[in-house]
């Protein structure tokens, strides 16, 4: 995909999702595994299938509406995805992340990120509400690859703060505030779809991992090249391969996600009151 038909298909499809809606988004957000649920608290929503927006790819993967709402939560305007795209799924990175070059163009400046992540922190636990403070790219891929399109960002964008310090401490502040339990680390992308053998979840905790999942990153790094400020949480569904005696399951994603949603709700809609 040329450059010139990159930013050709972002503005077709930001102009399709603004023709629907009356006022611009501030603030996107992108759920994972489990995590719409926060859909159904949105107001006044305009809600799009992923398949009727221009360019936009599908989502496969169970767990995942595959729809854009855009509404407002909290008496903020957002623009918010009901499940997200993966490479595993065959998409390029440049793809995956697609959504947030769109939101760049409705005029999103804050993004909140969510997940699904294996805990690989041993201090962790299954349920726990993790704070994404940084990221480790392992997936061997990266959105940025190709020509670069300076109206989309600088051609080596800074990475030193790929999830802002001043989000994470009004997540922390809320989260303080709340009651709510809010644990903090780093988060380990890989491409999956399999999950991660012991060996590899002992080799990510060394390098400095606490949680790992299979989706994030390129949206971060595309939300960064294109100076949307990021903030990120990931819902510890399961303990990791090999920290646990039993298998892994995307049905235990699930279940724990549920178990959670309330805290999750809780946390989000707070935060986008302080964003």
């Amino acid at each position: 995909m040329s450059t010139v038909n990159a930013s050709q298909q972002i503005n077709e499809a930001a102009q399709y999702i603004a023709e629907k809606i009356n006022v611009m988004p501030e603030i996107g957000l992108i759920l994972g595994s489990g995590l719409g649920v926060l859909g159904d608290y949105i107001e006044g929503a305009t809600v799009i299938a992923y398949e009727d927006i221009p360019h936009f790819p599908v989502s496969t993967v169970e767990g995942h509406a595959g729809e854009l709402m855009i509404g407002t939560i909290a008496g903020k305007t957002v623009v918010l995805m009901r499940g997200r795209f993966h490479m595993y799924e065959g998409y390029a990175p440049e793809v995956t992340a697609f959504p947030v070059r769109v939101m760049k163009a409705l005029g999103v400046k804050s993004l909140i990120v969510t997940n699904a992540a294996g805990g690989i922190n041993l201090e962790f636990a299954s349920g726990n509400l993790m704070l994404i403070s940084d990221h480790l790219n392992l997936t061997g891929k990266n959105p940025l690859i190709g020509a670069n399109d300076a109206e989309l960002g600088a051609r080596f964008p800074d990475m030193s703060e790929a999830y802002s310090k001043r989000l994470r401490e009004i997540a922390k502040n809320v989260a303080s505030d709340k009651g709510i339990g809010l644990v903090e680390g780093v988060y380990a992308g890989l491409l999956g779809p399999s999950y991660e053998t012991p060996a590899e979840i002992r080799m990510l905790r060394i390098i400095g991992a606490d949680a790992v999942g299979m989706s994030t990153v390129a949206e971060v790094i595309a939300a960064r090249h294109s100076g949307i400020e990021v903030v990120g949480i990931s819902c510890i569904s399961n303990m990791a391969s090999g920290i646990l005696d039993q298998p892994l399951s995307h049905v235990e994603v699930m279940e724990t996600t549920d178990r959670v949603k309330s805290q999750f709700l809780e946390l989000v809609t707070s935060l986008i009151v302080k964003i």
